[in-house]
């Protein structure tokens, strides 16, 4: 596609990731590229729980499959994305005078990043500090994946999660 078509299209997926997002009380920190960094928690820890960040992720991963469709239909390319979920402190703020914008740093953020690019397209992977605290959450479903090889952190123990599907419903596991 042309490079204005890609800005838009990058537009119309980013433009519905912050209504989720702000639809669940969760902080947008930047996009780098075709990447969207987002956080739950910040800047006041009550705004958000990491059930909310979940639900956001797979409600952002339906928004894709059907824009996948939606594009398929037309005879378009459509994107397809990695979701990767950790949960752990970050230092927070704005640093600079020029271009300056509020920004995260730490291990927590290293962490995530490195869950996206171990997970699969289409899927939401989680760490085991994010596993632990929504593992109850009514409706979500876990696929462990067991230690998974991540860059810079060695072995880590990450889960897909998913929508169970209540029974009677139609499948979708096939989009």
């Amino acid at each position: 596609m042309s490079p204005q078509e890609l800005v838009e299209e990058l537009n119309t997926c980013f433009k519905a990731f912050d209504g989720i997002i702000t639809a669940r009380g969760i902080e947008k920190i930047k996009t780098i590229g075709d990447a969207y960094m987002c956080a739950g928690g910040l800047p006041v820890p009550a705004t958000s729980t990491p059930a909310d960040v979940v639900h956001a992720a797979l409600e952002m991963q339906a928004f894709m499959i059907l824009r996948r469709i939606e594009r398929d239909a037309l005879g378009k390319p459509a994107f397809q994305m990695r979701v990767g979920i950790h949960t752990g402190p970050v230092v927070a703020g704005i640093v600079g005078v020029k271009k300056f914008a509020y920004d995260i740093w730490g291990d927590t953020v290293n962490t995530a990043s490195r869950l996206e690019s171990s997970g699969e397209v289409g899927q939401v992977n989680v760490s085991a500090s994010t596993y632990s605290l929504v593992k109850d959450e009514p409706g979500l479903l876990f696929t462990p994946r067991g230690k998974v090889q991540a860059k810079g952190k060695g072995e880590l123990e990450m889960y897909f999660v998913g929508m169970a599907q209540p029974p009677g419903s139609p499948r979708t596991d096939f989009l």
